[in-house]
């Protein structure tokens, strides 16, 4: 085993003892941990030296390190040195580059969504544009990290892309790098007449000013009677973050959550420290399934405090803090340290993994052994489950067609192609798919190219081969099933007509991005809205917001 190897594993292994043993560990558990890490380290020795082929060591220590915190939970985990900027990226929503998401489809990438105000978009790259080559070498099948890789860079750098652009031909593009600040608030504006809306995707260093700067817009807005914040979709982020966008709307002071973990220094109380924008306003926080951590806090938090009603689905049940550490070699250490309780005194982790079945596979705490808590106007409230919504919104079932067009990129490369021939379209506002541009979109898709997933025609056969064999397969019954196969068979242009309304949203919110970015998306989005029809309906319906927060009868 070189030295370089024996350096990292001592240095792991140090890790681990010392923050052991800062966690009041015995020395019983401290000579066990000894004993195993020089048996761990034996091992690898003996493999090193005796196995038939040569290990690659890094890959197999990480692979070894990796195994190991995922027997732990999902969220402690090892970042090597290579992927520690990226790590930062999430963290601060800045790095160095052009600005431009990239897909990788077909073996081949392309630049899939450029950001307003880039560099990328300010030089004219579309989505669509597949990415031909970077600084003079073609990129071929290249791994999209590493494509992603050269994409980036120091601020001020210039890196040059040529792309092969659908119906247009080869464009060359000499793009300068900056420094890419991620908007956590793509969009915040007035919606229905009166309703001021935030939509927030992340939460990074700069959440809570774009939060702020939203607020304070909108309410110069004599319109606007309510406030929406958006967190659909926020899989969450820095904890700081979430306690300061929740003291915008309470007092002072006041306690947004508890944080407890296994030793002293990780255990602490967060309290709102400035001065709120509005304490008054009525306000409403949108969540679904992949609302988690830090959305799950400012909605937990303000429904315990009967400051928002929670609109939506239950949210994903992730109440574990996390914080990094360093490691030999410029790694970080991940690592889970504590559980953190809002307001009510709950907490709202929906998976315990210290309790896994014998598969090694954990499941949701069943409903029935949660538990009640009380918000701070009584109303009962639980944990153990994520955010329960005070209104649950019914959203529309996605069909097999719909999802196989976004799959397979046919509304994608529809927009490009539409993008090729209208220089301009209408205000978001005012932009729809029409009888004619959705005929121009069924004429676009070839049913020779077209991936149907025939889940009727297939269970149709399988239940065929099942009567066959159970020994039910007579005259009457082929019949039945000849019947039934006339019935079930797919019929593309049908089957479009038939599921249009779904298909037009999924077109129109393609097309938009193309001229107005994700500020047009949002606001396409928004056009066909079930959790912004209900929060019409409550606020539509007089009384009942005080009602639901009790704070009328």
């Amino acid at each position: 085993m070189n030295r370089r190897i024996k350096t990292i594993m001592f240095g792991v292994g140090l890790c681990l003892f010392g923050s052991i043993s800062l966690s009041g560990s015995t020395p019983k558990k401290d000579s066990e941990i000894v004993r195993n890490l020089d048996t761990f380290t034996s091992l690898y020795k003996e493999l090193n030296a005796f196995y038939v082929d040569t290990l690659d060591a890094k890959k197999n220590i990480e692979t070894a390190i990796n195994a190991m915190l995922r027997s732990i939970d999902p969220y402690t985990e090892y970042v090597s040195a290579k992927d520690v900027d990226d790590y930062r990226v999430l963290s601060t929503g800045e790095y160095g580059g052009i600005g431009s998401g990239i897909v990788k489809r077909d073996n081949c990438t392309y630049f899939s969504e450029p950001y307003e105000g880039s560099p990328a978009a300010n030089i004219g790259v579309r989505a669509g544009d597949k990415i031909v080559m970077i600084d003079g070498d073609s990129i071929g099948s290249m791994d999209i990290e590493k494509v992603s890789e050269l994409l980036k860079g120091q601020q001020n750098t210039t890196v040059n892309v040529v792309v092969d652009r659908p119906y247009e031909g080869s464009k060359e593009f000499n793009i300068v790098r900056k420094k890419i600040k991620q908007n956590p608030v793509p969009y915040y504006g007035v919606q229905r007449g009166n309703i001021g809306y935030i939509s927030l995707t992340t939460f990074n260093a700069n959440s809570a000013p774009e939060v702020k700067k939203a607020l304070l817009e909108l309410k110069k807005n004599a319109d606007v009677k309510s406030i929406v914040l958006d967190l659909r979709g926020n899989g969450g982020g820095l904890l700081e973050s979430a306690v300061q966008i929740v003291g915008m709307f309470v007092p002072k002071g006041t306690e947004v959550l508890t944080q407890k973990g296994r030793i002293k220094q990780n255990t602490r109380t967060y309290k709102t420290t400035q001065e709120p924008i509005d304490v008054n306003t009525p306000l409403v926080v949108l969540i679904d399934g992949s609302s988690a951590s830090s959305s799950e806090i400012v909605a937990g938090a303000l429904q315990d405090l009967d400051r928002a009603v929670i609109i939506g689905n239950r949210s994903y049940g992730k109440g574990l803090v996390q914080t990094s550490r360093p490691l030999p070699y410029d790694g970080l250490l991940h690592v889970t340290i504590a559980k953190y309780y809002i307001p009510s005194g709950r907490l709202i982790q929906a998976i315990d993994y210290s309790r896994r079945n014998s598969d090694g596979s954990v499941e949701r705490i069943p409903d029935s052994l949660t538990n009640v808590f009380h918000t701070a106007n009584g109303r009962e409230v639980r944990d153990g489950g994520g955010i329960t919504p005070d209104i649950k919104v019914e959203y529309p079932k996605v069909n097999r067609l719909a999802y196989n067009i976004v799959r397979d990129y046919w509304a994608f490369d529809f927009a490009t192609k539409y993008r090729s021939e209208n220089e301009t379209i209408p205000a978001v506002e005012d932009f729809e798919i029409t009888d004619s541009l959705y005929n121009q979109f069924k004429a676009f898709i070839n049913p020779d190219k077209f991936q149907y997933d025939k889940v009727c025609e297939d269970g149709l056969k399988q239940l065929c081969e099942v009567a066959e064999t159970e020994g039910y397969m007579n005259d009457s019954t082929k019949a039945v099933f000849a019947q039934l196969e006339k019935l079930l068979k797919h019929d593309l242009q049908k089957d479009l007509d038939l599921h249009r309304k779904l298909i037009s949203q999924i077109i129109a919110l393609e097309i938009v991005k193309r001229y107005y970015y994700q500020r047009g998306e949002s606001i396409q989005e928004l056009k066909n809205d079930p959790a912004l029809d209900a929060v019409e309906k409550l606020f539509s319906t007089p009384n009942e917001y005080g009602r639901i927060l009790k704070k009328v009868k």
